[in-house]
C-alpha cells in the first residue's frame, strides 16, 4: 500500500455520500414515491394517482479532518495534503453513503389506502474516533518520527440492496384533524461489508535515513476486522443470495387543516390540492440487519514491528493485516445492522405555495458497537416553494460530523429533479468539509382536480343541482322557502305560513289576549298591561296598592299614605333641637373650603346619636357665612358645607331621604357683620326640624 492502511480507507468513502438523501425534496408534496423512503405514511392522501421512478441517485460525503474549496479540488495541479485545511483532533469522524433508486413506484389502492414497491442499492461508510494526527503522517511520502495513540477507532463499510414495499392508510380524520400512518418492509441483499475495530491501538515510527525501506513502524494495540468474505484470497466481490435480511420502516404523518373540515366537505375527493396548514412528521427507519453468510472475522495482536516495506509491499489492507499480524478466527456469519434513525419535520404553509420545512434526522444506534452502521445527525431549515409541475427550496442544514451550517438549493420540474443540500455553502466557502448531490428522472401522474360546477364544495358527482349552489346536507340544492318569509323550508315549522326567523317562521301569537305579541309579551300567558310588558302588576304586600305605586312595597299600609304603615311620630321637645344645634356651632370647617375639620367629627357623631331616637323625624341643614367677600361665592360655599354636614350624616347611617340641606351664604346673619365676633357668629351651620 504506497500511502497508508488508514488514510486510503477513509479516502476511498470520499466518493460515496452521506446517509440522508435527497436534503431539501423529500418533504415536498410532490416527491412522491421518493417521500417513502423517510416515512412511509406520505404515499396516502398525495398529490398523486401514481407515481413512478426511473432511477434517481443521491450522494454526499461529510467528515471533521479536511476542510477544501471545491472548485479549487478539480484544477490542475491541486495537492490535497499541502492545499487542503486540516482539522486533526483524537477523535475525527468521517461519515459516508451513496443511495441509488430504481425503478420504483407508487399508486393509491383505495381513497384512504396507498402501496409503494421499491428497489435501492445503498452504501454507507462510517469512520469515528480516529486520530486525524495519524492520519496526516501516515499520508505524507516524507514522513518524521512520531508517536501518536490512535484509541479505540471504530469503521464499518456496507453496501447492500433493498426490495421493499409500503402500506400507508388514513387512520383518523374528524373536523380539522388529519392522522395517517405507514409501514415499510424490506428484503436486504448484503453486498459488502467491511468492519475494523481497535482497542488502545497506537503506532510509532522511526526513520532510516540511509535506508528509508526499512523504517519501522511499532503498533500495540489490539483489533477486531471482518468481511463480508475474504478478499485476501479474492478481491472480487461476490453476492451471496443466502447473505440477506429484513428491515422496516415506521411512520406517523399529521396534519391540521382549519380550511378543509372534513365534517363539511368531501376531503377525500380534493387530493389534489394541499390541506394542511401544519403537518407534523415522524419516522423509525431502518429497523433490522442482515448476516453475511461467508464473511470472516479475526482478532489481531497489533504489538509488533513492521518495515516500510512490509507496508509499501500489501496488496490490499486484508492482505497487509494477514502477512504482518498474527489473526484469531473468530467463527459464525457476520451480521451487519442497518442505521436505524429517527426523522421528525414540521412543515408549516405561510401561503398559498409557499413553505417552510424543520427538519431533524437522528441516529438512534451506538456508533461504538462493532459493524454497527449509522447516520448522521442533522437539523435542517427548508423555505420553499412548490406547485404541480415546479418546486423550488433552499435547504439550510448543520450535521454534528463537520460541525458546519450547509447552505444549498434544488429544483424539481415535473419528470426531472436535482439539488444539493451544499451547493452554495461549497461555492463560497474555502473550508468546506461536506458535499453532496442528487438527481432523479421520474413519471409522475396526478390526481385530477375534481369539478365542482357551481362552487358550492359539493362535486359535480354527488351534486344534484351541479350548476346551482346549495349546501352538502342538501345533496348541493339549495334549500326551498315556500312561504317566502326568509326562513328555508328546513328550518320552517309553518310551511304555509309566513312569519319571522327567531319564531321558525310562524307567525306570533297573543297567547294571553292583552294586545302584546308573545314575542315582546314577558308574561304571554297571562293578560298584564302594555307598560309592565304585559304582565300584571303586583302588590307584594297584598295591601291594595300595587308595587308601582307603592313606597313601602314589602309592608302593608293604606292606600291614602301610599302604601306605608301610619307611624306616629315621635315628639321631639325644643330642649333636644336646642341641643342639635349647639352642637352644630361647633362645626368647623378649613378656611374657604367645605372640607369639615377633624375635631368636628365628635360633635357631628353625637348630632347622629340624637338623630337616631327620632326616626320618622326630618331636617334641614342650613349653611351661613359672613358678608366678607364676593357674594356669589358665599352662597355657593355655604351651600357646599351643607352638603358636607348632610353627607357625613348619610355615612353614619341616617337615611339621606330625612335630609336637605340648602346654602343662604350672607343672607340670614344672626349678629353684626362689622365686627370679628359677629362675622364668627354668622359663619355657622344650624340643623332644624321640618315642622
Amino acid at each position: 500500500m504506497k500511502k497508508t492502511l488508514l488514510f486510503t480507507f477513509i479516502l476511498a468513502g470520499m466518493f460515496s455520500a452521506n446517509a440522508q438523501s435527497y436534503l431539501g425534496f423529500y418533504h415536498d408534496n410532490y416527491a412522491g414515491v421518493q417521500g417513502v423512503l423517510f416515512n412511509p405514511a406520505s404515499i396516502v392522501d398525495s398529490r398523486f394517482k401514481t407515481d413512478i421512478n426511473l432511477i434517481s441517485f443521491s450522494s454526499s460525503v461529510s467528515n471533521d479532518m479536511y476542510g477544501v474549496n471545491f472548485f479549487d479540488v478539480f484544477k490542475d495541479g491541486y495537492d490535497f495534503d499541502t492545499q487542503a485545511k486540516k482539522s486533526f483532533s483524537n477523535a475525527n469522524k468521517v461519515n459516508l453513503n451513496m443511495d441509488i433508486m430504481g425503478p420504483s413506484f407508487m399508486f393509491n389502492i383505495a381513497p384512504k389506502h396507498s402501496l409503494a414497491i421499491f428497489t435501492r442499492a445503498r452504501s454507507v461508510v462510517n469512520v469515528i474516533d480516529i486520530n486525524g494526527n495519524v492520519i496526516n503522517e501516515l499520508s505524507k511520502d516524507n514522513k518524521n518520527n512520531f508517536d501518536y495513540s490512535i484509541g479505540s477507532p471504530n469503521a464499518v463499510g456496507n453496501s447492500w440492496g433493498e426490495i421493499g414495499i409500503s402500506y400507508a392508510a388514513v387512520l383518523y380524520q374528524q373536523g380539522q384533524h388529519f392522522l395517517k400512518g405507514g409501514i415499510t418492509a424490506k428484503y436486504l441483499q448484503g453486498i459488502a461489508n467491511y468492519h475494523f475495530q481497535g482497542d488502545n491501538v497506537s503506532v510509532k515510527y522511526n526513520e532510516n535515513v540511509l535506508l528509508p525501506q526499512n523504517s519501522t513502524y511499532t503498533t500495540t494495540g489490539t483489533a477486531v476486522y471482518g468481511s463480508s468474505q475474504d478478499f485476501s484470497t479474492n478481491s472480487n466481490i461476490d453476492i451471496d443470495s443466502k447473505s440477506n435480511g429484513f428491515g422496516v420502516d415506521l411512520g406517523l404523518v399529521y396534519e391540521w387543516r382549519p380550511d378543509f373540515d372534513a365534517s363539511g366537505k368531501d376531503i377525500n375527493s380534493l387530493k389534489y390540492l394541499n390541506k394542511y396548514k401544519l403537518r407534523f412528521g415522524f419516522a423509525l427507519t431502518d429497523l433490522g440487519s442482515m448476516m453475511y453468510d461467508k464473511g470472516v472475522r479475526n482478532n489481531y495482536n497489533l504489538n509488533k514491528t513492521i518495515t516500510q516495506d512490509d507496508f509499501d509491499n500489501a496488496d490490499n489492507f486484508d492482505q497487509f493485516l494477514k502477512d504482518n499480524y498474527s489473526p484469531t478466527v473468530v467463527n459464525g456469519a457476520v451480521k451487519s445492522k442497518l442505521p436505524t434513525a429517527i426523522h421528525a419535520d414540521v412543515d408549516w404553509n405561510i401561503h398559498n405555495k409557499f413553505y417552510v420545512n424543520l427538519n431533524g434526522d437522528f441516529s438512534v444506534v451506538s456508533k461504538t458497537i462493532l459493524n454497527q452502521s449509522s447516520i448522521a445527525n442533522r437539523v435542517s431549515l427548508t423555505p420553499r416553494y412548490e406547485s404541480k409541475w415546479f418546486s423550488f427550496y433552499v435547504p439550510v442544514s448543520y450535521m454534528d460530523v463537520n460541525k458546519q451550517t450547509q447552505v444549498g438549493v434544488g429544483l424539481r420540474t415535473g419528470v426531472f429533479f436535482i439539488g444539493s443540500g451544499s451547493v452554495l455553502s461549497n461555492a463560497i466557502s474555502n473550508n468546506s468539509r461536506a458535499a453532496d448531490f442528487y438527481l432523479g428522472v421520474k413519471i409522475p401522474v396526478y390526481q385530477k382536480k375534481a369539478k365542482d360546477k357551481d362552487g358550492d364544495g359539493v362535486l359535480d358527482k354527488d351534486d344534484e343541482c351541479p350548476k346551482v349552489a346549495g349546501p352538502a346536507e342538501n345533496n348541493g340544492c339549495p334549500w326551498p322557502d315556500t312561504d317566502a318569509d326568509g326562513t328555508l323550508d328546513k328550518d320552517d315549522a309553518c310551511l304555509n305560513e309566513a312569519g319571522p326567523l327567531e319564531n321558525k317562521g310562524c307567525p306570533w301569537k297573543d297567547s294571553d289576549g292583552d294586545t302584546l305579541l308573545d314575542n315582546v309579551d314577558e308574561c304571554p300567558q297571562t293578560a298584564g298591561p302594555v307598560e309592565n310588558k304585559g304582565c300584571p302588576w303586583p302588590d307584594t304586600d297584598a295591601d291594595g296598592t300595587l308595587d308601582k305605586d307603592d313606597k313601602c312595597p314589602t309592608v302593608a299600609g293604606p292606600v291614602e299614605n301610599f302604601g306605608c304603615p301610619v307611624v306616629k311620630r315621635k315628639e321631639i321637645k325644643e330642649e333636644v333641637t336646642k341641643k342639635i344645634n349647639e352642637y352644630s356651632k361647633t362645626i368647623l370647617f378649613d378656611t374657604g373650603k367645605a372640607t369639615i375639620k377633624a375635631e368636628s367629627f365628635a360633635s357631628l357623631d353625637a348630632i347622629v346619636t340624637v338623630l337616631n331616637e327620632y326616626e320618622t323625624a326630618e331636617f334641614r341643614i342650613e349653611g351661613h357665612t359672613d358678608s366678607s367677600g364676593v357674594k356669589a361665592k358665599n352662597l355657593k360655599l355655604s351651600e357646599d358645607r351643607a352638603a358636607s354636614v348632610k353627607n357625613y350624616l348619610v355615612s353614619k347611617g341616617i337615611k339621606e331621604d330625612r335630609l336637605t340641606s340648602e346654602g343662604f351664604g350672607s343672607a340670614k346673619p344672626i349678629a353684626s357683620n362689622k365686627t370679628v365676633e359677629g362675622r364668627n357668629l354668622n359663619r355657622r351651620v344650624e340643623i332644624n326640624l321640618v315642622k
